[in-house]
């Protein structure tokens, strides 16, 4: 039994506060159905006392006026906090979200401190000043914090997407009020016990448990300076419809529907032991997954028989028990949509492989079995919709070149994986692949390195240099001429 975890109060500008409001957000188990916590629900004024807070902190605090090591300090006890409590973390969204256990460890605790660590590294070799020749003299182009954040994460990696927008914001010099999902709260607030004991001052941070209406009113506050949203394809454009209103900068990941190509020289045993965890990876509920398998026709029988085995192995089961491999879905409206994209893909024509129902004796828990189709025509809804659950489609091509169409006919373009004999030819068929990250013979993150989509997959980027430039402002500074830069031409950074 889930011990119940109960909450009164709100983390607003680094303290503990009474609620403005009165709503309460209760979080149930997606295995039991039973309520296992509740906490505040912000107002529209909470919003605008964790928004005055974080302006005033970053207008006149120490925060943006700190040295980089000084930041960076905070940050690393952040991420060595994290790792301290790494287990409670996962076990706490597991319990709310349905997430495997043995996955959040990786994912969804582990992950979020590889996030902070490699934008600390990023940050230490980042150019912030740069001396260049221009056409008229020498100048200085500058980068400088962008100011107040929203930044709005959602419930299926809450720790993670908030790792990917805390640690650019806060190592650039900015501050933040974090707004988590209401299916997934109560992680948010070991992050704010983190927070104050890692020293971040006052006014730099706030966390704001809240539905979309009050999420609506924060991305369309006129003291925010930039929105950093996580979510839906339909939410992203209302977060840039409203945040247009004040010219707010803002960057979006979105959706996906990812295509996973199996080139006729693939090593078959390998392929699926790479494609089924990026497939049904946390349940499916994830913007990555690669829901779309495209097989060639000359091999088609061979990879439908593997991989509706594997799937069908996976072990389906309550999220705490290290032995399961997909749990729950987040909530009922998430499970029914599985479900009815199993049904939509029936009428359709495809064909079930494996699963496509609720899993036997799951009569409690919003289970729905790992569910593969087969003979899947890329014009389905089933293969153009993101589903967000554990339904695969399977699709037959002729050659490369239709392959590569199809991976290219998607409203989405945010991941997608390539599994062939000659790596060299992957990386060819990778660079004609319109998505903003690609896998050849692997699939995986990189923290290092840009990570956003094309199309309707979002804006702007995350991770490495890109994504810690979404938080910073260029500024040029003209110099008389003749100057020179001390210790050097002026003409290097």
């Amino acid at each position: 039994m889930t011990e119940l975890v109960e909450h009164g109060q709100l983390f607003i500008g680094g303290e503990w506060t009474d609620p403005l409001g009165t709503g309460t957000i209760e979080v149930v188990s997606p295995h039991t159905e039973q309520v296992i916590g509740s906490v505040p629900h912000a107002s529209n004024a909470d919003v605008d006392r964790a928004v005055a807070a974080a302006r005033t902190a970053f207008d006149s605090g120490p925060w943006p006026r700190m040295s980089l090591d000084e930041r960076i300090e905070v940050v690393t006890r952040i991420k060595d906090a994290i790792a301290v409590r790494h287990e409670e973390i996962a076990r706490s969204i597991s319990s709310q979200n349905g997430s495997p256990y043995s996955w959040s460890v990786l994912a969804q605790a582990l992950g979020p401190m590889m996030v902070y660590d490699a934008a600390i590294n990023v940050a230490r070799a980042y150019p912030y000043e740069e001396h260049r020749q221009g056409a008229l003299g020498p100048i200085l182009v500058r980068r400088e914090p962008v100011g107040v954040v929203a930044a709005v994460i959602p419930w299926n990696v809450p720790q993670f997407v908030a790792a990917a927008k805390l640690a650019p914001a806060l190592l650039s010099g900015c501050t933040v009020i974090l707004k988590p999902s209401p299916e997934a709260p109560l992680d948010s607030y070991i992050l704010a016990d983190i927070a104050r004991e890692a020293g971040v001052p006052e006014g730099v941070l706030s966390i704001l448990p809240a539905d979309r209406e009050v999420s609506e009113y924060l991305v369309g506050h006129p003291g925010v300076d930039k929105v950093a949203f996580t979510g839906s394809v339909a939410a992203g454009r209302r977060v840039m419809e409203v945040a247009a209103r004040n010219l707010t900068r803002v960057t979006l990941e979105l959706g996906g529907k990812s295509a996973a190509v199996v080139l006729p020289d693939a090593d078959l045993e390998s392929t699926i032991a790479g494609i089924v965890p990026a497939a049904w990876m946390n349940n499916g509920q994830a913007c990555v997954a690669q829901t779309r398998i495209l097989a060639p026709r000359s091999r088609y029988g061979e990879v439908a028989e593997a991989l509706a085995a594997a799937a069908g192995a996976l072990v389906v089961g309550d999220p705490l028990d290290p032995a399961t491999q997909l749990g729950p879905l987040v909530a009922r409206r998430q499970q029914q949509r599985s479900l009815d994209y199993i049904r939509i893909g029936q009428e359709e024509g495809a064909k079930i492989l494996t699963g496509g129902g609720r899993p036997a004796g799951r009569d409690r828990g919003w289970y729905v079995e790992p569910t593969l189709f087969g003979d899947v025509d890329n014009s389905m809804r089933i293969a153009r919709e993101e589903i967000f659950g554990p339904v695969v489609c399977l699709i037959p091509y002729g050659d490369e070149a239709e392959a590569a169409r199809i991976a290219n006919d998607s409203d989405f373009g945010l991941s997608g994986s390539v599994w062939t004999a000659d790596v060299e030819h992957g990386i060819d068929f990778a660079r004609g692949v319109r998505t903003g990250t690609f896998n050849v013979n692997t699939f995986s993150l990189d923290m290092l390195g840009p990570f956003g989509g094309y199309k309707d997959s979002g804006l702007g980027r995350e991770f490495g240099p890109e994504g810690l430039g979404e938080y910073l402002e260029h500024k040029m500074i003209h110099l008389p001429g003749g100057y020179t830069a001390a210790g050097g031409s002026g003409a290097g950074a």
